[in-house]
């Protein structure tokens, strides 16, 4: 077997390789993103339990007391609670909307990282197929017989 082919076939298995690589490293950082994603959901879940738990305690607490001191649940401190209880609404969404944009960019950055591990892996391959290329022009030059 002559050199070149020696030379092209080691190329061409050390290209694949590389190329494999990156294109593995590309899924595994994709994987690892979306499971990210996935504990920030379960999180966002467990966080707006516990607001909604608090939230919960607290107008129960403000009926009680106002149960006590004689007032009625209707007319001034009840429509002061129910604004209150709007508000909370209101935050309680901007929070949740927070969680699921930041959601959506852990998938959007292993959507991103696969991409990235597939365009380095078809560059490596390129790269190689350039240097077996240029490895076989010089070869060809080489066996030519140069003219006198």
């Amino acid at each position: 077997m002559d050199p070149f082919t020696i030379f092209a076939i080691l190329a061409a298995a050390s290209g694949s390789v590389s190329a494999r690589a990156s294109y593995v490293a590309g899924r595994v950082q994709e994987d690892e993103l979306k499971r990210q994603a996935e504990q920030e959901k379960l999180a966002a879940q467990s966080r707006e339990l516990q607001r909604r738990q608090e939230l919960n305690r607290a107008l129960a607490s403000n009926m009680v007391g106002m149960g006590q001191s004689g007032l009625a649940g209707e007319g001034t401190p009840a429509s002061i609670a129910l604004a209150s209880a709007k508000q909370v609404g209101i935050s309680e969404g901007a929070i949740s909307l927070t969680d699921k944009l930041r959601q959506a960019q852990l998938r959007r950055q292993g959507s991103e990282a696969a991409r990235t591990g597939k365009l380095q892996a078809a560059s490596t391959l390129l790269q190689t197929g350039t240097q077996i290329a240029g490895a076989y022009q010089g070869y060809v030059q080489s066996q030519t017989p140069a003219k006198e």
